[in-house]
């Protein structure tokens, strides 16, 4: 069973950089896309970014240019970097394993971000 566990969370200052990892365990790492989501209380969980398996990057236009999603395979682990933070993008991060082949979809618990103005 795939677990993943997010890390790097915490309060910073609006403007400030701040870098988020997913590590996961099982073999499926590799063949899966990954993504980071953020929720903030009352609202959806909305995409961030999302990376292929072959290393193929979206972005959410609210972060285009100030989020940069990487992973490395032999690793097992996923990661955000974030820079020129903003107040908005306070929320709790997830981290999303998703294997369409084999039907996996899978979170992480959440890690949470928070940006002071």
């Amino acid at each position: 069973q795939v677990r993943l566990v997010e890390s790097g969370g915490g309060l910073v200052q609006a403007g400030e950089s701040l870098g988020l990892s997913c590590a996961a365990s099982g073999s499926i790492f590799s063949s899966a896309t990954m993504g980071w989501y953020r929720q903030t209380p009352g609202k959806q969980r909305e995409l961030v970014a999302t990376i292929t398996s072959g290393g193929m990057t979206n972005y959410a236009d609210s972060v285009k240019g100030r989020f940069t999603a990487s992973r490395d395979n032999t690793k097992n682990t996923l990661y955000l970097q974030m820079n020129s933070l903003k107040p908005e993008d306070t929320a709790v991060y997830y981290c999303n394993l998703k294997v369409l082949l084999y039907g996996m979809d899978v979170w992480g618990k959440g890690t949470l971000v928070t940006v002071s103005s």
